[in-house]
């Protein structure tokens, strides 16, 4: 009979000595009858004991995570999903859908749209919940739930809402700060910092803590040309920023509590990515090409010149450092990119981009792996992206950004495709990222196409409690999807 795994572990604290049988192991020893089993005896660890605890290490195995097992059902429970309800009420004035955020118990459905307002849905019966007509003096863009009850919007007006779900007559507060078009939202849950970033460049921090009614004083952490988006790991550790011109700015060791001058950070370096294996070799920081988002071209003397001593005496890499890539896009090469739309996978393993080439006549949807290596100096992050998976997109409805989506347990992803959106999968069995590393950039797996609009497509999001999927159109309709047996 296997030994249960809470036993092993109070015999080995009891002082028995350790007890190397792996979970669901036998110990080998049979007791005779009426009396109780002899303890496992010790014997050396195996290659069984380290892949078990790798397994660990990745969130597998059955006292981990035990959803992972049924991700074969989810997958099936995918297969099987149909456009099921579509809400389109206001169309002519609401506008266009931008953005769609699920609150983290899935209750409740929020949409930002072009004119000024902002939706709330039951997304189980699909009724309307409220309509906030005059949530913005803009374009509403973006929306993130910090809790279960409080979120924040963006807008093309520069400023950033608070609300409350229990009281959506007014606003929590409104914090000014931007001098543009505000883009997008994080949220740091372990220190409450809102961090937001819009089109003039700046990332800006705001202390949810010491939010009063009319607002909080912004605090300008970095600040940089072309920015697009930008995304908080998920457990906050680097910043990444996407560019108009194709570069991806990493900021490593991430402390949200230093701001960021021109200059006070260190750019340890600036390469272009490829698909190979061989991640090690790297061009130096001078060699950046005219229109790098960094104020500076001798990037080289700036990081040893700003690093801290100590992090230069211990040999670890300095808070805030920076790195500038250039993600490797498929056609590429030679015209240069816009990396549109950015973002992370649920457990930190890798992020996802929408590329657009200068001329918008190609668009692309790419994975890039987090990948641990050899650092090109004892002082660099030992962080680098690599390319893994990719796909050619339909380029309907060009000069319009497209926000595509991880699901939640990051082994699909949503993406808008025309009138419709894809789900994609890194192989056809919609396995983990980490179970179909290929050697080589390799083509993502189509699993379901679903058409459902009569206009672009341009968000997508999943319900991180159900299975079911929303998109938004130019045209204003909300469209849910979920299986149909």
């Amino acid at each position: 009979m296997s030994a249960p795994r809470g036993k092993a572990e109070e015999g080995s604290a009891a002082g028995g000595g350790p007890a190397w049988a792996l979970p669901g192991e036998a110990s080998g020893l049979e007791s005779p009858p009426g009396e109780p089993p002899p303890p496992a005896s010790p014997r050396a660890p195996g290659p069984g004991l380290f892949a078990w605890l790798r397994g660990r290490c990745l969130g597998r195995g059955l006292f981990v995570e035990p959803a992972r097992d049924n991700f074969r059902a989810m997958t099936g429970l995918y297969s099987a999903i149909q456009p099921a309800d579509s809400v389109s009420l206001s169309t002519r004035t609401h506008g266009a859908v931008f953005n769609l955020e699920y609150s983290p118990g899935g209750s409740v459905l929020t949409v930002a749209c072009e004119q000024t307002e902002v939706l709330l849905f039951d997304p189980i019966s699909s009724k309307h919940i409220k309509t906030l007509s005059e949530a913005h003096e803009d374009c509403v863009n973006n929306i993130r739930f910090l809790d279960n009850r409080l979120f924040a919007t963006c807008s093309d007006d520069t400023t950033i809402a608070l609300w409350d779900l229990r009281k959506l007559n007014t606003k929590v507060c409104t914090l000014h700060g931007h001098t543009s078009w505000v883009k997008n939202i994080e949220y740091d849950t372990n220190t409450r910092l809102l961090v937001t970033s819009g089109f003039d460049g700046n990332v800006i921090i705001w202390d949810t803590n010491r939010c009063k009614e009319d607002g909080c004083p912004p605090k300008k952490f970095f600040h940089t040309r072309f920015l697009m988006r930008m995304r908080l790991t998920p457990d906050c550790s680097k910043m990444l920023i996407s560019t108009s011109s194709g570069y991806l700015l990493i900021l490593h060791d991430l402390d949200l509590t230093k701001s960021l001058e021109v200059g006070s950070y260190p750019i340890l370096r600036a390469r272009r990515t490829t698909s190979s294996s061989d991640m090690t070799s790297a061009s130096s920081s001078g060699s950046r090409t005219v229109g790098s988002p960094c104020h500076h071209s001798d990037s080289g003397p700036l990081s040893e010149k700003h690093m801290s001593r100590s992090a230069q005496r211990e040999g670890g890499s300095p808070r805030n450092s920076l790195e500038v890539l250039t993600p490797e896009v498929p056609g590429e090469r030679d015209r240069g990119n816009c990396i549109t739309s950015l973002q992370l996978h649920p457990k930190g393993w890798a992020t996802l981009l929408r590329c657009s080439s200068n001329t918008d006549d190609q668009e692309w949807t790419c994975v890039y792996e987090f990948q641990e290596g050899t650092p090109v100096r004892p002082i660099s992050p030992r962080c680098s992206l690599r390319l893994t998976h990719c796909i050619e997109e339909a380029n309907v409805g060009r000069g319009y950004i497209k926000e595509l989506c991880f699901s939640p347990d990051g082994r699909m992803i949503s993406s808008p495709h025309g009138y419709g959106i894809r789900l994609l999968g890194f192989d056809t069995q919609c396995s983990e990222l980490v179970d179909c590393l290929p050697k080589e950039a390799g083509p993502l797996q189509e699993i379901r196409s679903l058409y459902s609009h009569n206009d672009v497509v341009l968000t997508t999001k999943f319900s991180p409690t159900h299975c079911q999927i929303a998109s938004g159109c130019l045209s204003g309709r909300v469209s849910l999807y979920q299986p149909k047996f």
